[in-house]
C-alpha cells in the first residue's frame, strides 16, 4: 500500500529531513529535493536548542541508528538557565530540574546541538532519496491529482503529495499561498562564537560557561549567551563530526570544539546612523557590537572581542503573518515555510520537528489506507495552525521584549525576577515550562 503514494519534500532542512526519515522508515516512498549542492552553501554554524517535544519527534521519526548518533553527538545541556544584567548580576537562576525534572530519558530531555551536526545526522541514511542541487522553480497540478515539480536544472519530478519545507522564502508557499507574507520586524541581530578552550575557561566567569543566560540590559538592547560543550570524542566519519563543511571553513563550520554562542540585538534606532549592517563583514560587525557594549561587564566585552570574526554574522529578524484557514489539498507546508518565527524564544526548530512528526503520522495512515489524503492533510494543517501561529505570536512578542525601549518594563521585569528568586514555589510555577513550548 505504501508504495502507491509518492511524497516530494522540497527543502532539506530540519523539518523536511525529519519528515523524510519518518516516512521512509514506514515504507512510504519519499524524495527530498534540496537546492544546495553541498552543505557549505547554508549557514549552520550556531547552536540550536532541542526541547523535549523536539526530541520526541526525532525519536519517533529517525531510524534507531540515527537517533543514537543524535544523542551521542549532543552537547551537555545541563546547568541552570540564568537571567542576568549587563554587569553579570544574577537576577534569577532556573535549574534544569525545574524545567525538565530529574528525567534522564533522552526522548524527554533538553539537548544542546550544533546545527551543523544536526544537519549531518538528518542528511545521513536517506540514500538516493536525498537529491542535492535541485532548485525548485514551480509545480503543475490538475485538480488534486499528481503534481509535477520543475527544477532550475530542467529536470522534473512527479509526486502524489508535495510538502514545502523550503524555509522562510518558500517558493512552494509563494505559488500555493501567495497571500501568506513574512514581514521584517525591524530588529537586526548579530551573532558569534567564542571557543571554549582551556585559555578561555581560565578567565570566563562560571555563570557564562555553566548554562544559557538571557541578559536584561539597558532598554533598546538584548543579549543572549549559551554554551555548547561537547561530551564525547569528535567523530571522523562525517556524521556529527568532520566532513566537507569543516574543510570548507574551519572556523564558521567547526563543530568539533566546544564554544559559547552569543547573540546581540538592538532596536532599529540604536545602531549608529548611516551604518549599513548588511554591508559589514564579520570583523566590522564584531567591532560594532564591542563598541555598543563598551559599558558592560569586562568579561562580556571580552567574549565579543575574542570571538573569531569568521563566526560573526548578521541575522535579520523576520516573522510570518498568520494565514486564515485555506482549503486543504495534496500540497502542504511545514516549518519556516508556513510559520517562520523570530529566534528569541528558541523554539523554531522544535516546532518544525513537531510538524514533521504530526504530518508523518497522518501520511503513514493514508499510505496504509486508514484515511483519505486530503482529510489527513486538513487535520495536520488545523493542528499546525493552532500551535504554529501561537509560537509565531509568542516569538514575535519575545523579540519585541528582547529590545524593548521601555525603562519601566525593564525595571518591573527585573524586580519580578528577583522576587521569584526569593520565593522558590513561585519560581517553580513561573518557569516550569521554560523552553518546553
Amino acid at each position: 500500500m505504501a508504495e502507491r503514494m509518492r511524497v516530494a519534500v522540497v527543502g532539506g532542512g530540519t523539518g523536511g529531513l525529519c519528515l523524510a526519515h519518518g516516512l521512509r522508515k514506514a515504507g512510504v516512498a519519499v524524495d527530498v529535493y534540496e537546492r544546495s549542492r553541498v552543505r557549505t552553501e547554508r549557514l549552520q554554524g550556531y547552536r540550536v536548542h532541542i526541547n523535549p517535544r523536539g526530541a520526541h519527534a526525532l525519536h519517533e521519526c529517525l531510524p534507531a541508528a540515527q537517533w543514537q548518533v543524535f544523542v551521542a553527538t549532543t552537547g551537555n545541556a545541563e546547568g541552570a538557565f540564568g537571567f542576568i544584567d549587563e554587569q553579570l548580576n544574577e537576577l534569577v537562576l532556573v535549574s534544569d530540574e525545574l524545567t525538565s525534572g530529574q528525567t534522564r530519558d533522552a526522548t524527554r530531555s533538553h539537548h544542546s546541538v550544533s546545527r551543523i551536526t544536526l544537519h549531518q545526522v538528518l542528511s545521513t541514511g536517506l540514500g538516493d532519496a536525498l537529491h542535492y542541487g535541485k532548485e525548485f522553480v514551480r509545480y503543475d497540478r490538475a485538480g488534486d491529482g499528481p503534481i509535477t515539480c520543475y527544477f532550475a536544472d530542467g529536470s522534473t519530478a512527479e509526486a502524489d503529495v508535495l510538502v514545502g519545507a523550503d524555509g522562510g522564502g518558500s517558493r512552494v508557499r509563494g505559488q500555493y499561498l501567495p497571500h501568506a507574507r513574512r514581514v521584517d520586524t525591524g530588529i537586526e541581530a548579530i551573532a558569534g562564537k567564542l571557543s571554549l578552550d582551556e585559555e578561555t575557561l581560565a578567565w570566563l566567569p562560571r555563570r557564562l560557561s555553566d548554562g544559557a543566560n538571557l541578559m536584561i540590559p539597558p532598554p533598546g538592547y538584548g543579549f543572549f549567551l549559551a554554551p555548547h560543550k561537547l561530551v564525547e570524542t569528535v567523530r571522523d566519519d562525517g556524521i556529527g563530526g568532520n566532513d566537507e563543511t569543516l574543510a570548507h571553513d574551519g572556523v564558521l563550520f567547526d563543530n568539533t570544539t566546544s564554544y559559547l554562542m552569543w547573540a546581540f540585538a538592538a532596536s532599529p534606532g540604536r545602531y549608529p546612523i548611516g551604518v549599513s549592517l548588511p554591508d559589514m563583514n564579520g570583523k566590522e560587525l564584531r567591532e560594532l557590537v564591542a563598541e555598543m557594549v563598551s559599558g558592560w561587564h569586562p568579561a562580556l566585552r571580552r567574549v565579543v572581542a575574542d570571538s573569531d570574526p569568521g563566526t560573526v554574522s548578521l541575522l535579520p529578524i523576520r516573522s510570518s503573518e498568520p494565514v486564515p484557514e485555506w482549503p486543504s489539498s495534496n500540497i502542504t507546508l511545514i516549518g519556516d515555510a508556513i510559520h517562520s518565527m523570530t529566534p528569541m524564544k528558541g523554539i523554531g526548530a522544535n516546532v518544525a520537528l513537531r510538524d514533521a512528526e504530526l504530518l508523518c503520522g497522518n501520511l503513514i495512515a493514508v499510505a496504509r489506507g486508514e484515511r483519505p489524503l486530503v482529510d489527513a492533510i486538513a487535520d495536520y494543517e488545523r493542528q499546525m495552525r493552532e500551535y504554529g501561529y501561537k509560537a509565531v505570536r509568542e516569538s514575535l512578542r519575545g523579540a519585541q521584549q528582547f529590545v524593548s525601549e521601555s525603562r519601566t518594563a525593564r525595571f518591573v521585569f527585573k524586580s519580578v525576577l528577583r522576587f521569584f528568586d526569593r520565593v522558590p514555589a513561585l519560581k517553580r510555577k513561573a518557569f516550569q515550562n521554560l523552553g518546553n513550548d
